[in-house]
This record gives structure tokens, sequence and C-alpha cells, in this order.
């Protein structure tokens, strides 16, 4: 996958609300079983199995079996492809920001 269709699929897996809340569960409980993502929550079992796929084909999380159940984790650079185009906008806005605070103190 191009970074580029990397970078896509990272954002458009995290966009929806839910699903950005499981991922979010799982990175602060380090692993979980699916059955244990469902306890708590208002989302059904066939609907976190369809999150839990979106965000293992987009790379952010990896699973572990454990006899009959599945262990979710995020996946070490999972989120890479965001934190690096966000980077780029980093550099961007500093440029512009230490640019502004120059102009400003050349018009005191």
């Amino acid at each position: 996958m191009t970074p580029a269709a990397q970078l896509t699929a990272v954002m458009k897996t995290l966009a929806d609300p839910t699903r950005r809340a499981v991922f979010e569960r799982i990175a602060a409980e380090g692993e979980v079983a699916a059955t244990g993502l469902v306890r708590g929550s208002k989302v059904s079992q066939p609907a976190i199995s369809q999150h839990l796929r979106a965000l293992r084909d987009a790379g952010l999380v990896t699973e572990r079996r454990e006899g009959r159940h599945i262990r979710y984790r995020v996946a070490p650079g999972g989120l890479a492809p965001l934190v690096d185009w966000l980077g780029h906008y980093e550099r961007f806005w500093r440029e512009r920001f230490e640019n502004l605070e120059k102009l400003l103190k050349e018009s005191d």
C-alpha cells in the first residue's frame, strides 16, 4: 500500500466515532478480547467485529489468538502515516507563526 493510501485508510477508519472509541479503549487497556469490548458498551458483537476488522485492515490493531478468543492490541506504527502527515503541517504552521511573530515585533 502506498503512503498516501495508508494515510487515507487510517483517516477513514478513525473518522467513525465508534471505531475511534474502540481504538482508544484498546490503547488504554493494552490488550483486550473482542468480547471484552462488547461488555460495557452499547454496541453489538457483530458491530464490534466489523469495527475491529476495519481497524485491523487499516493497520491500526493486531490480533492474537488465544484458544477461542482473539485479543487485540494497538499496532506499533499504525498511526505513523497520520503522525507523519501532521508533522508536515506542524512545521508549516510553526514557520508561519514565527514569521507572524517577527512581523509583529517589527511593527512595534
